[in-house]
């Protein structure tokens, strides 16, 4: 089963961007120093945006991700396992999610938009720490709708 159907369920796709916002959560939670107090910063104005502001962007960019991962989510069933492929990778895998976040930040405006620009030279690390997480979801998913 491909990424891209995944996110056409409707119920499915509100549960992956539930596990998606845990999983930034916890990454921003867990980051320590001057860097971490950046990035806590940064998330405090995104969340400030909007109670829900955080949510609806995973849910709007997940299509997006899910499509620009589909060739290396492919590559991965053609080798067994497509979670741990997506982990054996995280440098490749964080370069095709921040392409489209770069991509959807280029039509935006607004204090997000700079703070993305002052953070994303070094968000890189962050969303390749987030990588394993992140291909268990996509996993967990994928293999749920499968079975239904």
């Amino acid at each position: 089963m491909g990424l891209s159907t995944i996110a056409q369920d409707p119920a499915t796709k509100a549960s992956m961007v539930d596990d998606c916002t845990h999983l930034i959560d916890e990454q921003v939670a867990s980051k320590r120093g001057m860097s971490g107090l950046a990035l806590k910063t940064a998330y405090r104005v995104i969340k400030g945006v909007g109670p829900t502001y955080l949510r609806g962007a995973i849910g709007r960019v997940l299509p997006e991700a899910l499509n620009a991962l589909e060739p290396m989510w492919y590559e991965g069933l053609g080798s067994g396992d497509p979670v741990q492929y997506l982990r054996q990778d995280p440098s490749r895998t964080a370069e095709i999610l921040l392409s489209v976040t770069d991509q959807r930040i280029q039509n935006s405006s607004g204090a997000v938009v700079g703070v993305y620009k002052k953070l994303r030279k070094s968000i890189k690390s962050d969303v390749e720490e987030a990588v394993p997480d992140l291909a268990n979801i996509l996993g967990k998913h994928a293999q749920a709708l499968s079975q239904a």
